[in-house]
C-alpha cells in the first residue's frame, strides 16, 4: 500500500500560481492553514421561499462615542432584508442605505481611528428621514449586533424605531454555548471562513447577514431563526431589589449589570421557568433565605434593549 503524504503546499501553490482562488483551496486543503476569504456581500440569494416572509432590518451605527446622552450618529446603515420563517434563511436584499451625518459637535480622536470617519467627510451631510422612514415599513424585526447600544441612539435621533420590536444578536445567542471563542462580529466572521472592513456601518451589516444566515454549529438551526423566534416571546428583566452589599460580586458573576441611575442589580432572564429559577437562586445566594421582594419587568421585543420599562410586577419569596 502507498503511503498518503501530507500535499507539499509550496509545491502545489508554484502550479497555481497567478490564480488566487485555486491558491486559496490548496492552502485550505492542507491541515495547517487556514484561509480567510473578503466577504463578498449577497444581494439574491436564488431560493426559493417555502412559507412566510419577513422583513427583518440589519442596522449598525458610527457614533462620535460611547453615551448616547451626549454623543451622535455619525452614520447609520441599514439592510432591509426578506427572510423565510420556515428555513431562517435570507431570500434577497431588498434595499440598503447607508449614509453619513454631521453630528454638529467633532469626533473624537478614538472615533476617527475606529471608524476612519473624520469631520471632513460628514461636513454638511444629513440622514435621509423620509428614506429611513420607507423602510421601515411592515418590517417584522431590527437586528442589531449590540441593539443596547444601537438602539438608545437610533432612538434618540430618529423616535419611530421605538414602534418596531428589536433583536440582539449580541445578547440572544449564547455564542459560547455555540462554541464560539468570542462574541465579537469580526471574530463570528473569521470563524466563518470571512474578513471585512470593520468599523464601517453598511460592512458591518452585510457581516451581521452573513453570520446569521450560517446554521448555529449546535443546533443546525440560522441565527435569523434563532432571532425570528426569540422575538415572538416575553422575557423578564429582574432587580435584585434591596440587595445586600457584599452581594455584589456573587451578582456580578452571574452576569448582573449595575443600573446607576436605580441603584440596582439586574440581570434578564427569557422565560417563566428562568424566572422561578432565577428567583430561587437570589433567595438562596443573595438574601440569605430571608424573606425578599423583587421588581420584575415583563419585556416584548418592543420594549428589550430600550430604556422604556415593560410590564412591571412584585415577587416576593
Amino acid at each position: 500500500m502507498a503511503r498518503q503524504t501530507t500535499p507539499n503546499p509550496t509545491m502545489l501553490l508554484d502550479a497555481s500560481f497567478g490564480e488566487p482562488e485555486a491558491m486559496a483551496r490548496v492552502l485550505e486543503a492542507h491541515p495547517d492553514y487556514r484561509v480567510l476569504r473578503r466577504l463578498t456581500p449577497v444581494r439574491e440569494y436564488g431560493r426559493k421561499r417555502t412559507g412566510n416572509v419577513a422583513k427583518v432590518l440589519i442596522l449598525d451605527t458610527e457614533t462620535t462615542g460611547l453615551d448616547s446622552a451626549t454623543d451622535r450618529i455619525i452614520e447609520l446603515a441599514l439592510l432591509l432584508v426578506d427572510v423565510d420563517v420556515q428555513t431562517g434563511q435570507p431570500l434577497q436584499v431588498l434595499n440598503v442605505y447607508d449614509e453619513l451625518e454631521d453630528p454638529g459637535m467633532p469626533i473624537s480622536a478614538e472615533a476617527m481611528r475606529v471608524t476612519g470617519i473624520t469631520d471632513a467627510m460628514v461636513a454638511g451631510k444629513k440622514l435621509d428621514e423620509s428614506r429611513i422612514t420607507s423602510l421601515m415599513e411592515g418590517v417584522s424585526l431590527v437586528i442589531a449586533h449590540n441593539a443596547r447600544f444601537d438602539r438608545a441612539f437610533v432612538e434618540k435621533r430618529l423616535p419611530t424605531f421605538a414602534q418596531l420590536p428589536w433583536a440582539c444578536s449580541l445578547a440572544e445567542i449564547d455564542w459560547a454555548a455555540q462554541g464560539r471563542g468570542s462574541a465579537k462580529l469580526e471574530f463570528l466572521a473569521h470563524e466563518l471562513g470571512w474578513f471585512y472592513d470593520a468599523h464601517r456601518a453598511e460592512m458591518d451589516c452585510h457581516a451581521l447577514l452573513a453570520v446569521l444566515a450560517a446554521p448555529l454549529p449546535n443546533t443546525g438551526e440560522t441565527g435569523l431563526a434563532r432571532l425570528l423566534s426569540a422575538a415572538q416571546l416575553g422575557s423578564y428583566k429582574v432587580f435584585a431589589t434591596g440587595s445586600p452589599f457584599d452581594s455584589k460580586d456573587a451578582l456580578r458573576a452571574r452576569g448582573y449589570r449595575w443600573d446607576g441611575e436605580r441603584k440596582v442589580w439586574h440581570t434578564q432572564v427569557d422565560s417563566h421557568a428562568a424566572l422561578e429559577l432565577e428567583c430561587a437562586w437570589l433567595k438562596s445566594a443573595v438574601y440569605g433565605n430571608r424573606s425578599a421582594r423583587i421588581d420584575v419587568e415583563q419585556q416584548t421585543a418592543l420594549e428589550r434593549f430600550s430604556s422604556r420599562p415593560g410590564l412591571k410586577s412584585v415577587v416576593s419569596f
